[in-house]
């Protein structure tokens, strides 16, 4: 019967001194501790980025449809992104509705001028053989006058007289009707040459339509690798989209030698970032694969992004390397260094509390502690620099100790804080 307790007493015995030895000291499970830590400190802003070429070639559609009162165009059919084309390869076919209805509208006006210069043609005929006949009726008249004027040498003086005037007024009338039949003629070459040149247009008009219809039909302008140009507003033109007449760009080849990440930083961090500061560059699809690169462009105004609450303003990175694997759209992680330092002491951000504008950290004093104001420097998004106030011997609270009441304050020397 005694021996069935053997075990059970002595397990239970066990549990008691392992309590005691490892888990008795009340402050030691209570409180979490962590020391300074003395090495490299370094300051980055993280944020994710997507790979684009930093020089590539336009595949555009028509240039000039906006002369026709076209300000869109839809994308009927685009080849597949990725597709590698040689130059006079077929892209990509736009809606030609709008332009064949323009067309159509300026044949139309042609053919309303072509009837127009025919009839003012035919009207110049007509009113210019009535003004010939009539100085040809007016040439016999004035035959006629000569004539009568002749015959009254037999007659009286007052007859003669008689004759000599209308023999005159059908000469003025005659010399009147020639002046008239000039002006008439320039002023139907005139009339004539209005209308053709009006022709003239509406016929370059119709004639430059039919050159855009061609232009519908995008053909690649050199050879590489198609990729879909993006909007505004970040989605990928494909079918169905439309493109600005202001600037028709159907699709992109890009120049894979020179890369670049564009990202978006938060307003919050975006002071700390400035052209020139050196990034390394992770690519999502490629695990283990890191890049280098140079902030080369930062933007001077915030913009609301899509899924975004704050402001986030656009950063460029230009990578260093030249990489096969790289391509346009790949979803980076940028880690652009703001400042380094080789060798400091740094605390964990959790260590810290603000009292008065001053800063402190609660360090471990015997069974006790102690609030110690710090120096703080450079502060990253885990850490901080201490200049002053602790040693890599200290202890240091990782959260407030629960009782604070008559807790000493160790403040630093004037001439340390003063600057």
């Amino acid at each position: 019967m005694q021996k069935k307790f053997i075990i059970p007493i002595g397990l239970v015995v066990s549990v008691i001194t392992i309590w005691v030895v490892f888990g008795g000291s009340s402050d030691e499970t209570s409180e979490l501790y962590t020391s300074p830590r003395k090495g490299e400190f370094i300051v980055e802003v993280v944020s994710t980025g997507e790979l684009r070429a930093k020089n590539s070639t336009e595949i555009r559609g028509p240039q000039g449809v906006r002369d026709f009162r076209i300000n869109n165009m839809k994308i009927q059919r685009i080849i597949p992104e990725g597709t590698v084309v040689e130059k006079g390869d077929f892209v990509a076919e736009l809606d030609r509705s709008q332009i064949l209805a323009k067309m159509q509208d300026a044949q139309l006006e042609v053919q309303q001028a072509q009837s127009q210069v025919t009839q003012a043609q035919l009207d110049s005929t007509l009113t210019l053989s009535q003004a010939r006949d009539n100085l040809i009726n007016l040439e016999y008249a004035l035959e006629e006058r000569q004539i009568a004027l002749d015959q009254s040498k037999y007659e009286s003086p007052a007859v003669q007289r008689q004759a000599e005037i209308d023999l005159d007024k059908a000469k003025r009338t005659l010399s009147q009707e020639k002046k008239n039949y000039d002006t008439k003629v320039k002023q139907a070459i005139a009339k004539i040459s209005e209308i053709e040149a009006e022709l003239s247009k509406k016929q370059n008009e119709l004639n430059k339509i039919r050159g855009l219809m061609g232009k519908f039909t995008v053909y690649a302008p050199d050879k590489g690798m198609l990729i879909y140009k993006r909007s505004w507003n970040g989605n990928k033109i494909t079918v169905g989209e439309e493109i600005s007449a202001w600037n028709p760009i159907v699709a992109e080849l890009p120049d894979f030698t020179v890369m670049e990440s564009l990202t978006y930083v938060n307003e919050i961090d975006i002071q700390k970032v400035k052209e020139g500061q050196e990034v390394l560059i992770k690519l999502d699809a490629v695990q283990g694969k890191e890049l280098t690169g140079k902030v080369t462009s930062v933007a001077n105004i915030g913009e609301q992004r899509p899924n975004s609450d704050s402001k986030v303003y656009e950063v460029v990175i230009e990578i260093s390397e030249t990489d096969s694997l790289l391509r346009p759209a790949m979803t980076t992680s940028n880690q652009i260094l703001v400042d380094k330092i080789e060798e400091t002491i740094s605390v964990p951000l959790e260590t810290i509390h603000a009292q008065d504008s001053l800063s402190f950290v609660f360090l471990k004093d015997g069974l006790g502690a102690k609030m110690q104001q710090v120096e703080l420097g450079l502060i990253n998004e885990n850490e901080a620099v201490v200049h002053r106030g602790v040693s890599l011997e200290d202890r240091l609270f990782l959260s407030m100790p629960e009782d604070t009441s008559g807790i000493k304050k160790m403040y630093l020397k004037e001439d340390i804080t003063s600057n």
